[in-house]
């Protein structure tokens, strides 16, 4: 248990989200926006998987395409589907920062939106009921753009209590009932607390425990890809 709390700091390592004038969050040191660097594949006028999330999302501590998000583009490209992954993290970020830039991640033609948030909430002993409020949020403006959501859930440092964390743990599954998003139950299962999987300060993923959370997402992604397909 303590090398899973060890790992859920992971979202709390490197800088928070800074904001432009509009309130709106910007990438900052440890985050990268794969629409920048991917030229026409992520263009608005092509389809897009956006991965909204913390730092887990945006590759905290590793070359970019390492990240879990370039990962996942590979998937997709080697099974011949049409779509540019556009990687929204921001390390620190929270659910309410999330839902600050949903937005802005939903410009385009996006059809998927991937939200990874709530590692920071947890860190920092937010409320759960203020994190199902801005996952529910997100997910609804997604929806009403007709995009499809998988939400990943996250857990809380079991030195919160149990209360705590189980009122945390429960959010995910409702809230993805509740919107009709898909779930992945935990992004960090199997890479939490295995040294192999993590780098050398034990909480963040290395480059093979990215290519493991790019697999758990790409499980729920490519059913909703067969039926998006253009």
């Amino acid at each position: 248990m303590l090398a899973l709390a060890m790992l859920l700091g992971v979202t709390a390592c490197g800088r928070g989200p800074a904001e432009d004038r509009e309130g709106r969050s910007r990438p900052v040191a440890g985050s990268f926006d794969v629409a920048a660097t991917q030229g026409d594949r992520s263009g608005t006028s092509g389809p897009r998987v956006v991965a909204l999330g913390d730092s887990l999302t945006a590759g905290y501590g590793l070359p970019e395409d390492q990240a879990y998000p370039s990962v996942l583009q590979r998937l997709i490209d080697g099974a011949g589907y049409r779509y540019a992954v556009v990687n929204m993290g921001v390390s620190g970020d929270t659910s309410a920062g999330g839902l600050r830039r949903a937005d802005w991640a939903l410009e385009g033609d996006v059809r998927v939106l991937i939200v990874a948030l709530g590692g920071n909430d947890g860190l920092r002993g937010l409320s759960p009921a203020d994190l199902e409020a801005n996952l529910r949020r997100i997910a609804d403006r997604a929806r009403a753009r007709g995009a499809a959501v998988i939400l990943c859930g996250m857990e809380a440092p079991p030195n919160l209590g149990a209360a705590y964390t189980t009122a945390f743990r429960q959010v995910y599954p409702r809230v993805a009932r509740e919107t009709e998003a898909t779930l992945v139950p935990f992004l960090l299962e199997g890479i939490a607390g295995r040294p192999e999987l993590n780098q050398a300060d034990g909480i963040h993923p290395n480059a093979r425990g990215a290519e493991l959370m790019a697999r758990l997402v790409w499980a729920r992604l490519q059913p909703l890809l067969d039926d998006l397909d253009p």
